[in-house]
C-alpha cells in the first residue's frame, strides 16, 4: 500500500497503536504529522528523528483553533488518522459530570474536531482523501460496557459520527471509516490484566494493517464501516 510521500496526521500517534501506524506509514513513504499533548510523550515516541515524521506539540485536541492551526499547517492532507482518545472504568452511579465531560472531551470532541478540520484540509487538495476513527469493541457490543459507560457512550458516538459523515463527504472523494478493536496486546494493558491470555488479543501491529488498507489510496470503495478488529478475543 504505497503512501509515495502523501500527507497523513496521525492522532494520538505517540501511543502504543498510534507508533506502529507511523511505523507502517514511514516505510510506506508517507509524510506523517504527529500531535503531542506531553512533552514526555515526544521524548520517548521511537521515530522522533525520522525525516520523514513532524512531531507537533503541545497541541489540546478538544480547542477547536489549535485543531484548526494543526491542519492548516499540513501542505497537501490525504488523510487523517484519528486515534487519540482516553478509557475510564466507572460505573455510572460514581461517575460525576466532571468524569463524563473529560471522556466526552478526549474521545468524542476531539474526534470531531480533528474530522472537521480534515476534511476541510482534504477539500482544499481538491484530490480527495481519506480519514479512519478508532471506535472500539464495547462501542458496538453495548452490554460489555458495563462499568464503562461514560466511555462506551463516547466510543459508540465516535462509531455513530463516522457512519453519518461517511454520507457527507463521499461525493467528495474522501472515504470516512472506522476500526473498533478489543482489548490490545499493549505493555499497559498486560500490566492491567497479567492473568490474561494474551495470545487472543489483536496486536498493535495488526490492527494498524487495517487502519493502513482504509487510509490507503488501495481502499476505493469502502466507507461507512466500523470494523472489528478483534483478533481471537
Amino acid at each position: 500500500m504505497p503512501f509515495d510521500g502523501r500527507d497523513v496526521v496521525v492522532t494520538g500517534g505517540t501511543g502504543a497503536l498510534g507508533a506502529a501506524v507511523v511505523g507502517a506509514l514511514v516505510q510506506a513513504g508517507a509524510v506523517c504529522t504527529v500531535p503531542w499533548l506531553h512533552e514526555n510523550e515526544a521524548e520517548r515516541f521511537p521515530y522522533r528523528e525520522k525525516k520523514q515524521v513532524k512531531l507537533v506539540g503541545p497541541v489540546d485536541l478538544a480547542d477547536e483553533a489549535a485543531v484548526n492551526r494543526l491542519f492548516a499547517a499540513v501542505p497537501a492532507l490525504w488523510a487523517s488518522v484519528h486515534i487519540a482518545g482516553g478509557f475510564a472504568m466507572s460505573p455510572v452511579a460514581k461517575t460525576g459530570k466532571a468524569q463524563l465531560m473529560q471522556q466526552i472531551d478526549i474521545n468524542l470532541v476531539s474526534c470531531f474536531l480533528c474530522c472537521a478540520a480534515a476534511v476541510n484540509a482534504i477539500g482544499r487538495t481538491g484530490q480527495g482523501g481519506r480519514i479512519v476513527n478508532v471506535s472500539s469493541r464495547p462501542a458496538l457490543e453495548w452490554r460489555i460496557g458495563a462499568g464503562m459507560a461514560a466511555y462506551t457512550a463516547t466510543k459508540a458516538a465516535v462509531a455513530a459520527l463516522t457512519v453519518a459523515l461517511s454520507e457527507e463527504v463521499a461525493k467528495e472523494g474522501i472515504l470516512v471509516n472506522a476500526v473498533a478493536p478489543s482489548i490490545m496486546d499493549t505493555p499497559a494493558n498486560r500490566a492491567a490484566m497479567p492473568k490474561a491470555n494474551y495470545d487472543l488479543w489483536p496486536k498493535v501491529e495488526e490492527v494498524a494493517a487495517t487502519i493502513l488498507f482504509l487510509a490507503s489510496p488501495e481502499n476505493k470503495v469502502t466507507r461507512g464501516a466500523v470494523v472489528p478488529v478483534y483478533g481471537k478475543s
